[in-house]
């Protein structure tokens, strides 16, 4: 252990946990690698995962001119000087993130600071990179010296394969990634964003804690953990380690008092001590249960986000408005929700689309009961927001990711199309929104009858219509096929618009169908799930309004 020990304060440490068996490391075919990763199987020999992290490192494609161990033991001198390394001032790209000392003993500690100033001598176009200190304290214990620490880095941060994301170095990169956080969370762990929801008054603020949970507060045993498999399967890995914390931060704190007055506060202490309700091993074993998008397609819903980001200005940090807050009490006027309401829906969206205010563009109240005026009002925007209110009080509604143009592509024939980000949800009398059908009960892509035997035929197409014929070289349908500029085939089937009605539906076999006159409704619930229908199964519409979204 000495050769990798330098740094390391060994009373800190579980030596017990540490093996001394030699072990030798000779695969390299990737399946090999990530299979030995996620079991474990260098995690209890220090010198073992010190090999395979300069194994693994060392292969990462980097630039050309990429700083080495000679650079730094050229200029740290030059930079440091004689200042006590305790004293070094760290960069504002760090932005005031936490220090971590993950066992590291005094010279270690003063190493760290000393690393991050010569990085960024040598990286001046790192403008935001929070992750940064962790990663090299946590690299320090698998190094001989700092040169060799601060070569492993730069190999990290100047990896050059586009397919090959590591760590965030800008702000919007790294804002992006919360926002495609909050995205994933929406969609994989909704009992755990109902609660942020209604303890948070801005929900992408907690989610942009996720990098920290992570490079910050997980203890050393389990951030080495993650890093064994962020090494070799990249910058998936964190989303799903991230999600799996927010997981177990729900099922443990569910039903119990707040322990702080901040939501954050509460998960942060959470993770700081996750040792005492979660084994490194349960974490990631919760991680890779969860059936999450591919890389390519999380890369493209990154992109998306980083574009709405670029188109807002958001590019370097800022004292930002809360994204949930986009629903401005002063300027907004429904008379089917309350402003708390919409801001409910508004933390449903795609983060992307929440950074925008709500525009009113056609409500029956001015516009009449007429399907043509519905439309006319309606197209040229995308998404919209649909909301009913019945008769009999109930309000419901759908989330609609594709402008309803794209009906004519049908002709005068029924048509679908929409895509997988759609959804319809209920407000009134009770609060639930429902999963697209597909994208939440895969098994009904290869089991239509199920569907058939307890929906209506339009319903029915509705789901058997969106399965992909060749699921080998398609994408999620959750992605929306416009903002990638993908072909028409990967959209799926979730609305669809004629002259005599509108059909919407799919989410948990809910589908809702309205009349052209726009004064009736119905609703096909498919009793396959165990949940409430979307409203009564025949109702009459008080009002009807089509929001779109303001930049």
């Amino acid at each position: 252990m000495d050769e990798y020990g330098r740094f390391v304060d060994w009373d800190k440490m579980d030596v017990s946990a540490q093996s001394q068996d030699t072990k030798e490391l000779t695969c390299t075919e990737f399946q090999e690698l990530k299979q030995l990763a996620r079991q474990g199987y260098w995690a209890k020999n220090h010198f073992l995962r010190a090999k395979v992290y300069h194994k693994l490192i060392s292969n990462i494609p980097c630039r050309t001119v990429t700083p080495d161990a000679n650079v730094y033991r050229d200029i740290v001198v030059k930079i440091v000087g004689k200042r006590s390394s305790s004293s070094l001032p760290l960069p504002e790209f760090v932005d005031n993130s936490l220090v971590p000392t993950y066992c590291l003993n005094s010279e270690g500690i003063g190493a760290v600071r000393k690393i991050i100033l010569c990085i960024a001598n040598q990286f001046p176009d790192i403008s935001f990179c929070p992750a940064l200190p962790s990663v090299i304290a946590l690299l320090l214990h698998y190094s001989k010296d700092e040169a060799e620490c601060f070569e492993q880095v730069c190999r990290i941060l100047a990896c050059n394969d586009p397919s090959k994301r590591l760590i965030d170095q800008t702000f919007l990169a790294f804002e992006s990634s919360c926002m495609t956080f909050g995205d994933l969370v929406n969609k994989y762990c909704q009992a755990a964003h109902k609660l942020m929801v209604a303890v948070s008054e801005d929900v992408l603020e907690v989610y942009s804690d996720w990098q920290r949970w992570l490079f910050g507060e997980l203890p050393m045993a389990y951030i080495a953990r993650v890093f064994d498999v962020f090494l070799v399967e990249g910058y998936k890995v964190l989303y799903r380690v991230a999600l799996a914390l927010l997981k177990f931060f729900h099922k443990v704190r569910a039903g119990q008092p707040m322990e702080s007055d901040s939501i954050q506060q509460d998960i942060r202490a959470f993770v700081r001590d996750i040792a005492k309700s979660v084994s490194p091993e349960r974490l990631l074993e919760k991680a890779f249960a969860i059936r999450l998008f591919s890389r390519k397609e999380i890369q493209l819903l990154q992109m998306a986000n980083e574009k709405a980001l670029q188109q807002k200005g958001i590019t370097v940090k800022q004292k930002r408005q809360n994204v949930h807050l986009a629903v401005h009490a002063e300027n907004f006027k429904s008379e089917i929700v309350s402003v708390k309401e919409m801001r409910d829906i508004w933390s449903w969206i795609p983060e992307r689309f929440a950074l925008c205010q709500p525009l009113l563009l056609f409500t029956t109240l001015e516009h009449g009961c007429s399907l043509s005026r519905f439309y006319s009002h309606s197209e040229g925007h995308e998404p919209t927001l649909l909301l009913i209110k019945t008769t009999a009080k109930e309000v419901c509604g759908a989330y609609l990711s594709t402008d309803w143009s794209e009906r004519r592509r049908g002709g005068n024939k029924l048509s679908f199309f929409g895509t997988g980000e759609c959804f319809v949800f209920r407000l009134q009398p009770e609060v639930e929104r429902y999963e697209w059908v597909i994208i939440k009960h895969p098994e009904l892509a290869t089991t239509g009858s199920e569907t058939e035997n307890h929906s209506s035929p339009a319903a029915s197409a509705l789901s058997s219509g969106s399965v992909p014929s060749d699921p080998l070289d398609r994408l999620s349908p959750f992605l929306s096929a416009r903002h990638f500029n993908l072909p028409s085939k990967t959209a799926s089937m979730f609305m669809a618009g004629s002259s005599e009605c509108i059909i919407v539906g799919g989410g948990d076999g809910q589908a809702l169908y309205l009349d052209a006159d726009l004064n009736h409704g119905r609703t096909s619930h498919c009793n396959t799930f165990n949940n409430q229908p979307l409203c009564s199964e025949s109702f009459q519409i008080s009002v009807l309004e089509v929001w779109g979204f303001r930049d």
